[in-house]
């Protein structure tokens, strides 16, 4: 490996060059394009062997990888905000179909109003879709998890696509150190791409037909069966990541000072930084809090989050979404898998559009939180409120 200093997006871009897609499709929207500016000089430059399909639009961009990946090819793409949200149908067809296509989204605020800046309701939106999500708190989990997605996704037991979703702008624009892993490290651990199935002159199939009443329901509880298996399956890869690599994925979830914890505070994505250097100053002031990361939103991790939580008085969720006229989706999800336990759990909605979320906005949470104040949008404008 060689530690680097690198805008998250190029580093991205270099490691999905190691992981070797034969075909890559895009369009650019911001904040996505300098990875697939990345790539396309990539491949002009003979860096990489693939073919680089220029697009008019993200609906094209990922059905040109649906037809790719269905002649048997490894492809990637990647994507943001309104780009994503016009994928739409393509979204749900790939998924479907189970084509192992894995995107990078950089998560972006959904129109209307306008906004470029961060939040995850771009792929939380399509968390009913069947694709795999898995949010990264840094550049180095965002690089790691392009690379373990595809082991999974290409797993012929799963044949899931995968979203690898890292905050847009947070990360995707900033520069910090990675270690980008060599091309042996890369090959031993995918291997070579083997596709299940593919379209053949000489054995033809079908992807995605038409399925009447009588056999639809059972498409949708394969495809369901297959996210849930998605779960031992990127525990056991994410186990092999660590021989390779030396860095462990082989959890859904992770903790910091949890153990002793009292007060917990559920988040994902790049805000668990801040939470982090915020627990550190909320226990030098003697408040037992900590902090339960989920790093894979689909499968969401149910049994793991409840037994993590099993201990603690009060759950405090930070939700970067809203699902509008409920709650955050992540709070929603938290709160089924703690079912039946004693803890209360509060959500807060916030960082909506790009709005800040500082250390001193967990420690008012927290006191919120432990006050019994809570299921909002935090950090409102007076006059609105």
């Amino acid at each position: 490996m060689t530690l680097q200093i690198m805008e998250g997006s190029i580093a991205i871009a270099e490691t999905v060059r190691l992981c070797r897609p034969q075909v890559i499709s895009a369009y650019p929207i911001t904040p996505q394009t300098h990875i697939v500016e990345g790539l396309a000089s990539i491949v002009a430059d003979g860096r990489l062997d693939a073919e680089y399909i220029c697009v008019e639009s993200e609906f094209s961009a990922l059905s040109a990888c649906i037809g790719a990946s269905a002649a048997g090819s490894r492809v990637y793409s990647a994507t943001t905000s309104q780009g994503l949200a016009l994928m739409t149908e393509v979204v749900f067809n790939s998924a479907g179909m189970r084509l192992p296509i894995v995107m990078g989204i950089a998560n972006r605020a959904i129109s209307a109003p306008l906004s470029i800046w961060n939040d995850q309701q771009d792929s939380i939106m399509m968390r009913d879709s069947g694709w795999l999500q898995l949010y990264a708190e840094d550049n180095q989990e965002a690089l790691d998890m392009h690379i373990l997605a595809y082991k999974v996704c290409e797993d012929h037991d799963i044949l899931l696509p995968a979203f690898v979703c890292f905050d847009g702008f947070i990360l995707s624009h900033v520069y910090e150190p990675v270690d980008i892993p060599t091309q042996e490290q890369v090959d031993k651990f995918l291997g070579e791409f083997k596709p299940y199935q593919k379209l053949d002159v000489n054995d033809p199939i079908s992807f995605g037909m038409y399925a009447t009443p009588e056999y639809y329901l059972e498409f949708r509880y394969e495809h369901d069966a297959a996210v849930k298996r998605a779960a031992d399956a990127l525990r056991k890869y994410g186990k092999e990541f660590k021989d390779v690599f030396g860095r462990d994925y082989s959890e859904l979830i992770t903790t910091y000072k949890l153990d002793d914890a009292e007060t917990a505070i559920v988040a994902m994505g790049s805000i668990c930084g801040t939470v982090k250097d915020a627990i550190d100053e909320m226990r030098k002031d003697g408040k037992k809090v900590g902090l339960l990361s989920i790093r894979c939103f689909r499968p969401f991790p149910s049994t793991d989050i409840a037994k993590a939580l099993s201990k603690v008085n009060t759950v405090v969720v930070l939700d970067k979404n809203v699902s509008l006229g409920a709650k955050g989706a992540v709070a929603i999800e938290v709160k089924e898998a703690c079912y039946g336990s004693d803890v209360k759990i509060y959500d807060y909605i916030l960082g909506l559009g790009g709005r800040d979320v500082r250390k001193k906005d967990i420690k008012a949470i927290v006191d919120l939180a432990e006050k019994g104040k809570g299921d909002m949008f935090y950090g409102l404008r007076q006059e609105v409120l």
